[in-house]
């Protein structure tokens, strides 16, 4: 489950629905995409058999972050994602699912034991923590290539070197084969076209061992930034902390008490979560300011209609006692953004 912007073209051109936020969900043979979360049935599906994918696609100047999906009768539609990672994931399972269907295959990610014989013993889940040991891991670091900057991650080398001085490999072709198997199973995540170019390949071993390889950790604070082309720009104070998380969550309004889709992007230093219209341009419709406040898990929504709320939900509470109540995906995602937020809330300014 994700929410995404979306709008559909039919094959003379007309556009028949205009940017809406809606959900999405990847099944075997199509993408359903609902109007609510809480939703039983999908308000419609885009049939993936004989479809094709471009990514990125520059149809709309002023829209970044979209992919597009002809279906086979030549009927376009369009999916803009909340970042660049968010894109990737789904560009990456649509076109594996398109791929199944053409040879007549059922849909499924690679299960990583089948495909690189990887021992019985191995935890991946383990040694992904050892990774992300903030004193004995794989440290991450601020990379810049080909005029971008690219944070919280680290080269394909790097890992590689990291599993054989822990000892978790004997030599590179087995640590090649550990890495492979957690860039399968979704703990460690391309960041840049190299390593992008090796994890959509058909090799066995998609991960690579190359320091210009770059990769990030699934739930890390990620994120990749271009040069910006006018020095003399002064951003406000509050855009200028590091982006921590992004990404959309349903917000209730204050006034009419209803739940819509917004992009939140949280920034520490100062602390700040600026949300926005994702059907819509860059400009922010509010923001929150993080220092001081309170942030809760709660099961209970006062002004909230039962049909709207489907779990997950969170409270802020602001220092100046201004109420926020969001909903997450799922409760992992929920548990997520509780923790970055409570982070930023204590360091930030």
């Amino acid at each position: 489950w994700l929410p995404v912007v979306t709008c559909r073209i039919d094959p003379q051109g007309t556009v028949l629905n205009s940017w809406k936020a809606v959900w999405v969900v990847l099944s075997e043979d199509g993408v359903e995409f609902y109007k609510k979360k809480t939703d039983r049935s999908p308000k419609g599906m885009i049939p993936l058999k004989g479809a094709t994918l471009i990514s990125p696609c520059q149809d709309f100047g002023k829209r970044t972050l979209v992919f597009k999906i002809t279906t086979e009768k030549k009927q376009d539609h369009f999916f803009q994602a909340s970042h660049v990672e968010e894109r990737e994931f789904w560009v990456k399972d649509i076109k594996r699912a398109i791929t199944c269907l053409q040879g007549g295959k059922r849909f499924a990610r690679k299960s990583t034991r089948r495909s690189i014989r990887l021992p019985d013993a191995v935890n991946l889940n383990e040694l992904y923590l050892l990774m992300k040991d903030q004193d004995d891991g794989v440290k991450e670091l601020k990379l810049e290539q080909e005029n971008r900057v690219f944070n919280h991650c680290f080269t394909g080398a790097t890992v590689v070197e990291w599993l054989i001085s822990k000892e978790k490999a004997r030599n590179r072709p087995e640590a090649l084969m550990l890495a492979t198997g957690l860039l399968n199973e979704g703990f460690l995540q391309p960041a840049g076209d190299l390593s992008k170019e090796g994890a959509e390949s058909a090799e066995q071993t998609s991960f690579l061992d190359e320091t210009k390889a770059l990769y990030y950790f699934a739930d890390s604070g990620f994120f990749c930034e271009g040069y910006s082309s006018d020095e003399d720009v002064l951003l406000k104070e509050e855009f200028r902390g590091n982006i921590v998380k992004q990404g959309c969550l349903l917000k209730q309004g204050h006034r009419r008490k209803n739940w819509k889709v917004r992009k939140f992007i949280l920034r520490d230093d100062p602390a700040y979560m600026h949300y926005y219209d994702p059907t819509k341009g860059d400009d922010p419709l509010g923001s929150v300011h993080l220092r001081g406040a309170v942030v809760t898990a709660v099961e209970f929504v006062p002004d909230a209609k039962k049909y709207d709320i489907d779990g997950n939900l969170f409270e802020i509470i602001t220092s100046d006692e201004i109420h926020y109540f969001l909903q997450a995906a799922t409760a992992e995602e929920r548990k997520e953004w509780i923790k970055a937020i409570q982070a930023v809330s204590k360091s930030g300014k």
